[in-house]
């Protein structure tokens, strides 16, 4: 895992650019602590932060193929992720006459694609976002993995474009301003309600998961590369069973690769529990000895718990039965929940934008601590995705047909924002468009009908919304203490398999992610295959609410505060006296995290609003 950048001119000469790529890619030094490097040429510069995990010695980046040194490189490859086929793509290209001068999967890739061209992209199986920058036809291509699980952002500038793996990186150059206008702050004020390849700030998109961005002489084109395909599901629900059994665990097994020490997260719920069970299972059959685990918890969480319908249960009894039924050496890592709100600061840094509060820093604050001791772990994102384990797959109420079924407080947003904001971005517009291109996108089956035509839809509202905006959350706060996740459940090959099954045997037995835990059943205590879905763990304490309020109120005090501009101060105010928001379950009301978040964003990155 490392952080790329880079900047590419046909009409300008770059070959000078080397303080500025330097620092472009030392933005994000916590991306890649290990080591960094630049190449230039006259139209194009590349710069690469490393997080070194596979073949130490001779992996560094920006990377060229062997050859004489006094001839140009045919290509040049800055790289971020895993390629977990890399070792059978190397017999390929080795079988095919390509020398290897060692074991990274970055020079896979590189051999790759001047063996097939674009077309090896294909063949890729992993988590990834690269530049490569063809020299004989002066082309560059910005590629990022088929769901999205690493990012890659890039804006044009001139003759060209300027790309990072975060906006800090591509903000560093002195030609990218870092503005703001009403579509990006309508998405900072929804959750994951963006289309795809839609940033936050001016001008500075995303690629789109599964395509390429090409940039020649001729400007700028998109391809996409990977689409989910539509087709009837011809197998019984034993041999789905069986099937989701061989691919999550083939899934694993090929992510246990690393030179570095690897570890897994662990919840006690179903998902991070099945990654533990199977990744467990496959070090002791190849004698990598016990698999490490650990837990996240807050100080104080046995008295000031309380179950709602999103958190129903403590994780820390399910995860003492894990790790003791499969054998795991673990370690809990306990959260003092009055040092959250001092965390917003650095989540928001990791970020480079607000994000969801208390949840990114729970993460954070795990991963910091994680950190110590691995560099490498693996997660269990993406199972509730696609097998459906949130509140809106389990009823019917809660996935209305007009709307995305987790934008509900869109009206409460609304009124906290102040009256000319609210008229610039029309919240309710713009989410009620954005389900209309969802919508658009859904990749039908003929003769689908009824409540599996509408499955279909929430799935892929989930798959191309939803899952991103938490991928996301889970590579900002990890690489902000360089710590690489892995995420077994986004195998794309498990993926496209579950597309096609039937809602009927996602949950079989009548319980949310039925097809999962019968998939996993042998593995696992009862009480955790039988155990309801329980949300990640968040602080529930009297001192935090405190702190929240303290710095809400300091901020509404401030005339110079900027973030005045946009909200309804009257309400705010009303929200942090209210009682009625801050009592029983000990919950700050999830607004006013992100509107602290928002202050310390337009302050520290001088954001201006364009609206």
């Amino acid at each position: 895992m490392c952080g790329i950048t880079g900047w590419v001119d046909h009409t300008r000469d770059l070959s000078g650019q080397g303080p500025l790529l330097t620092a472009m890619a030392t933005t994000m030094a916590p991306r890649g602590p290990d080591g960094s490097g630049v190449w230039l040429s006259p139209h194009a510069a590349l710069g690469h932060r490393r997080l070194a995990l596979i073949d130490l010695a001779t992996g560094g980046q920006p990377m060229t193929p062997a050859g004489p040194a006094d001839t140009a490189p045919p290509a040049v490859l800055v790289f971020s992720g895993e390629v977990y086929n890399h070792g059978e793509l190397r017999a390929e290209l080795t079988r095919r006459g390509h020398p290897f001068r060692g074991r990274s999967d970055t020079e896979v890739v590189l051999r790759a694609y001047l063996e097939w061209g674009e077309g090896a992209f294909d063949r890729l199986v992993g988590m990834y976002a690269f530049a490569l920058w063809d020299t004989r036809t002066e082309t560059l291509l910005l590629v990022r993995d088929r769901l999205g699980i690493k990012p890659l952002y890039w804006t044009r500038r001139g003759d060209g474009v300027i790309f990072g793996s975060e906006p800090k990186a591509v903000l560093a150059h002195p030609e990218v301003p870092a503005e703001v206008d009403a579509e990006g702050l309508a998405a900072l004020f929804t959750v994951a309600i963006k289309p795809p390849g839609q940033g936050v700030y001016r001008g500075l998109d995303e690629v789109r998961p599964g395509h390429v961005v090409r940039v020649d002489r001729d400007g700028v084109r998109h391809r996409r590369y990977w689409e989910l395909t539509t087709a009837p599901h011809t197998d019984d629900l034993p041999a789905t069973v069986a099937e989701v059994r061989r691919l999550l665990g083939d899934a694993v097994g090929s992510q246990l690769e690393s030179d570095v020490p690897l570890i897994a997260l662990l919840s006690g719920g179903i998902d991070s529990s099945a990654i533990v069970a199977l990744a467990a299972r496959r070090l002791a059959e190849d004698g990598g000895g016990r698999l490490a685990t650990y837990a996240l918890d807050f100080t104080g969480s046995e008295t000031d718990f309380k179950p709602d319908a999103l958190h129903v249960s403590r994780d820390a009894p399910f995860v003492r039965a894990v790790a003791g039924h499969v054998g795991t050496d673990h370690t809990d890592v306990s959260v003092e929940t009055t040092s959250l709100v001092g965390e917003l600061g650095p989540a928001l840094r990791a970020r480079d934008m607000p994000g969801v509060g208390d949840l990114d820093v729970s993460l954070l604050l795990l991963f910091r601590e994680v950190r110590r001791h691995a560099a490498v772990t693996l997660s269990g994102e993406g199972a509730d995705d696609f097998f459906g384990g949130y509140p809106w797959f389990r009823a019917e109420a809660e996935r209305p047909t007009d709307n995305f079924p987790w934008s509900a407080g869109v009206k409460d947003r609304n009124a906290q924002l102040s009256p000319q904001l609210r008229e610039a971005l029309d919240l309710d517009a713009y989410v009620a468009d954005a389900y209309r291109t969802a919508l658009a996108e859904v990749p039908r089956l003929d003769g689908e009908s009824g409540a599996d035509r509408r499955m279909r839809e929430v799935f892929h509202l989930q798959i191309t919304r939803f899952l991103p905006f938490l991928l996301d959350r889970k590579d900002r706060m990890s690489m902000a203490n360089g710590l690489e996740v892995r995420v077994p459940f986004c195998d794309h090959r498990l993926v496209e398999y579950l597309w096609n099954v039937p809602w009927e045997f996602k949950r079989t037995g009548g319980q949310e992610k039925g097809l999962l835990r019968r998939a996993v059943a042998d593995l696992l205590p009862d009480e955790v295959v039988r155990r309801p879905k329980s949300g990640f763990p968040f602080g529930h304490s009297p001192a935090y609410l405190d702190a929240i309020r303290r710095t809400v109120r300091t901020i509404v005090a401030d005339p110079a505060a900027p973030v005045l501009d946009l909200v309804n101060v009257p309400a705010v105010r009303a929200m942090v006296d209210s009682d009625a928001w801050f009592s029983g379950d000990f919950t700050p009301p999830p607004w006013l995290p992100r509107l602290i978040q928002l202050d310390q964003w337009l302050r520290e990155y001088g954001v201006r609003v364009v609206l």
